[in-house]
């Protein structure tokens, strides 16, 4: 079992699609620092994909600073990966254009879709705030 979601979409390549589920898992603290990564192998045998390609997806994410290798230790996340607005919007390009189509599919202007999102937005910052009970002080 994988510590990060990932279902590989055929006709994309799955060393794409491994080093964006594995990078977006980071960047969004699924996958915190110093935690371990899986092995070649494991990788491998996880998703049915070659170890060549699982090996390359491993490089891939040594080389932009995702992960680190630790001598007796193995692969595990790079300590304060710290990622770029850039890179964060990058990480959404996907998600984005499948809103972008499924909006215009169904007749949406672009300001209902901006508002859907706000007030999605709102609705999710508010659930992982935390509650704070309020108590009314009474005096005796």
């Amino acid at each position: 079992m994988l510590p990060f979601p990932i279902s590989l979409v055929p006709g994309e390549s799955p060393y794409r699609q491994v080093v964006y589920a594995a990078t977006k898992a980071v960047v969004s603290g699924v996958l915190p620092s110093g935690s371990p990564f899986p092995s070649v192998r494991e990788l491998s045998q996880a998703l049915k994909i070659n170890p060549n390609t699982a090996h390359k997806v491993v490089a891939e994410l040594v080389r932009n600073g995702v992960l680190e290798v630790l001598p007796g230790v193995g692969t595990v996340v790079a300590i304060a990966v710290k990622s770029s607005a850039a890179e964060k919007r990058a990480l959404l390009s996907k998600p984005v254009e499948q809103l972008v189509v499924e909006a215009m599919r169904l007749g949406l202007a672009e300001q209902d879709v901006v508002q859907a999102l706000a007030s999605r937005w709102r609705e999710l910052r508010s659930e992982t705030q935390p509650k704070v009970a309020i108590r009314a002080a009474t005096s005796e």
